[in-house]
């Protein structure tokens, strides 16, 4: 399995954001890396609040939170966010998270599909008994980064799962798609796998959360992000044509949809924060 990447895809002005938490990821341990890409930590320490906007990954979350000026520390159980997701940062807090692989989830919770949790944030102590308010804490108090990776590896490592060859053929089929632009068309990657389009979508409903066509445009548009966030000489067309839209259009209506401006606006807001990084 890859080690966690460094770059930011899917975070909307990432030098914002970086300029006001400390954003660091750090892998499982090795027997939890089959169904958990990375673990994620933010602290943060604001004198006035700031939003922090997220195109979120086809994948299921599960955090530790502590807003330090609002309550005790609590878990929550995040599915994937099909909008821009959102998060107020305000005062000091924390967040330790667990980045499950899109389609690595289901062992964990076999009594339902992950289309169940698609769209919603649910305390996670209604998804696992075993999250209490002492394991949030044993979570997200320690100052030191090693202590949190072992106290989030210790929880994951005593949840039961079994193995599920379905899983493994989610997140085999998911990573195709991350890594090659040249599947475009639901059908055609569905028939190059030896699947009908139902099964690939039944498989997806169950054990993604998603439709294929769904992460396939997701992906995409996180390219279309990090490019429009990255470099100043985009050929919005080339670009399109690349990824697989008819025109440019189809890919300036999904940008706008989905990051809330158009993807030449986005990068014109950008250039100032590259000429400062």
């Amino acid at each position: 399995m890859a080690a966690p990447r460094h770059d930011s895809r899917g975070i909307v002005d990432p030098s914002g954001l970086l300029n006001r938490v400390r954003f660091r990821r750090h892998e499982p341990t090795e027997p939890l890396r089959r169904y958990v890409e990375w673990y994620w930590l933010i602290d943060w320490d604001l004198p006035e609040p700031y939003a922090s906007r997220i195109v979120p990954h086809p994948a299921v979350n599960l955090t530790f939170q502590w807003d330090e000026d609002e309550g005790p520390p609590y878990g929550e159980l995040t599915g994937v966010a099909l909008g821009l997701y959102t998060r107020k940062l305000t005062g000091r807090g924390r967040v330790c998270g667990a980045k499950f692989r899109p389609g690595g989830f289901r062992p964990y919770a076999p009594g339902e599909p992950v289309s169940h949790w698609t769209g919603r944030a649910s305390p996670a102590q209604e998804v696992f008994q075993q999250a209490t308010e002492d394991i949030a804490r044993s979570v997200v108090t320690p100052a030191d980064d090693r202590a949190r990776v072992a106290a989030l590896d210790a929880f994951l490592l005593s949840l039961p799962h079994a193995p599920d060859p379905q899983a493994d053929l989610a997140m085999d089929l998911v990573q195709r798609i991350r890594a090659d632009r040249a599947v475009r068309r639901v059908g055609d990657f569905a028939r190059g796998q030896g699947l009908s389009v139902r099964a690939l979508q039944r498989l997806f409903s169950a054990y993604v959360g998603v439709s294929p066509k769904w992460v396939i445009l997701r992906y995409r548009i996180h390219e279309a992000l990090e490019l429009a966030g990255t470099r100043r000489d985009v050929d919005w067309a080339a670009l399109a044509a690349d990824l697989g839209y008819a025109d440019q259009a189809h890919l300036v209506r999904d940008f706008t949809t989905t990051v809330g401006v158009p993807p030449t606006a986005y990068a014109a807001a950008a250039s100032p924060r590259r000429a400062s990084a």
